[in-house]
């Protein structure tokens, strides 16, 4: 796995479908994850990480999640990471959005720029 994106989410109902929108709508498909690690949200967080779980599914991009406490979005950032496969790993506000192309770029540019 080339890229490993990671969201943090805790009660997140309200931006969270724009986020998964965002990252389904990018022109880059190849070889990239996205994980989702929420702090056991009390709303409908969870219920909407199910609902989109098939259209991760559909688009080819492989979809992990768990929903369980923890101690704030650097303790959930280090779970996700250690469940990641991804070479490169990004991060992801549950309120941000990708802008169109975006995962395309920062690939283009991660493979011209070898570290």
């Amino acid at each position: 796995m080339l890229l490993s994106i990671i969201t943090a989410t805790f009660n997140s109902e309200k931006t969270l479908a724009e986020t998964f929108d965002s990252i389904l709508n990018q022109t880059y498909r190849e070889s990239f994850e996205y994980i989702i690690m929420d702090g056991g949200s009390k709303d409908n967080t969870v219920t909407i990480i199910k609902d989109y779980e098939p259209l991760f599914e559909k688009r080819g991009i492989t979809f992990k999640w768990v929903s369980k406490p923890d101690n704030g979005i650097y303790d959930a950032w280090n779970k996700a990471i250690e469940i990641a496969t991804g070479t490169w790993i990004g991060f992801i506000g549950s309120d941000d959005i990708y802008l169109p192309n975006a995962l395309e770029t920062y690939v283009k540019y991660m493979l011209e720029k070898p570290t």
